[in-house]
């Protein structure tokens, strides 16, 4: 959920460029997989990024990290550490999560398409593993044009955030093909469920849930699909694969949060369906304003991703 937002329709504070998650036509993901790629400025504001962290991390299904640790502590897994490759990195929050989660020295590499984000991303970088092993960082600038077991060569894991909703099928496949061909690990969090749940309810929350999931599937891309295509793609390649839920849970605390993920939810809802959009006015600004007042939740639902090579560990 990383992209370029709709223009805020109500409500007074402008929506953050990059914030939420919405897709205009044609955009791509940060890491692509094809090398006929045109080349686009970087899609996500830091704002976003640094406005989403604490709710990530409080989402990610830690569930699936004994069994990661596990593979990468056996005897598939790298002496001396391991290697991990973290594509779209954005700010560096998935390594600022992962890494003190798991024990052994670790290199991550991070890759991102913005010299900016890149250079937050290193310098807040974890240094410490879980069991105070070093974590080192280096970083690649670019798109990924052709990810393969030449490009994960050595890899541990490859690991991601928020990336497999904006892939198509196609891409997916190769992601899936080439960590199967360098036989490592994949972690891929907080994939789009294509579920929303808002308290107090409203008559319009399911018209546009839809829109917006059908906005999410617009020029190929899997949104809300992606995590049923990830599975058979990492199946296929003969992987285990566990899916395990990790929502946001959105409250009074996360006020700015909620604000601006709602102007980006309710802009690609009116984008895909432009009828909604006298009633979705009047829905937002309520909306804005409950939330304001402390008065509105949300359970914004995701899933977590672990695929383990050659069959081992795990479970859906």
């Amino acid at each position: 959920m990383r992209r370029t937002t709709a223009p805020a329709r109500t409500g007074p504070a402008p929506v953050i460029a990059g914030a939420g998650p919405v897709a205009a036509p044609g955009e791509r993901a940060t890491v692509r997989l094809r090398a006929d790629a045109p080349e686009e400025p970087p899609r996500y504001a830091p704002e976003w990024l640094r406005l989403r962290e604490p709710a990530d991390a409080a989402a990610r299904a830690e569930g699936l990290l004994g069994p990661l640790g596990e593979r990468l502590a056996g005897p598939a897994g790298r002496q001396g550490g391991f290697v991990v490759h973290d594509l779209g990195c954005g700010t560096g929050s998935m390594g600022r999560w992962l890494a003190p989660r798991l024990a052994g020295a670790q290199h991550w590499i991070l890759h991102d398409r913005d010299p900016y984000l890149l250079h937050f991303a290193a310098v807040s970088a974890a240094r410490a593993a879980a069991d105070g092993s070093r974590v080192t960082v280096e970083t690649r600038r670019g798109d990924v044009a052709r990810l393969t077991p030449d490009v994960l060569t050595g890899a541990g894991l490859v690991t991601a955030s928020a990336l497999l909703d904006v892939l198509t099928r196609e891409e997916v496949g190769a992601l899936a093909a080439a960590c199967a061909g360098a036989g490592c690990p994949a972690l891929l969090t907080l994939s789009v469920a294509g579920r929303v749940e808002l308290t107090p309810a409203d008559p319009l929350d399911a018209e546009l849930t839809d829109a917006f999931n059908a906005h999410q599937r617009r020029t190929g891309l899997l949104g809300p699909d992606a995590v049923t295509a990830a599975r058979e793609a990492f199946a296929g390649h003969g992987a285990t694969v566990t899916v395990r839920p990790s929502p946001w849970r959105l409250g009074p605390g996360e006020r700015e949060l909620t604000a601006q993920w709602l102007r980006g939810w309710v802009g690609a809802a009116v984008e895909q369906r432009p009828a909604l959009e006298p009633r979705a006015d009047r829905y937002l600004a309520e909306r804005l304003a409950a939330c304001a007042a402390g008065e509105l939740r949300a359970v914004v639902h995701h899933d977590d991703l672990l695929a383990l090579p050659g069959g081992t560990g795990g479970g859906v």
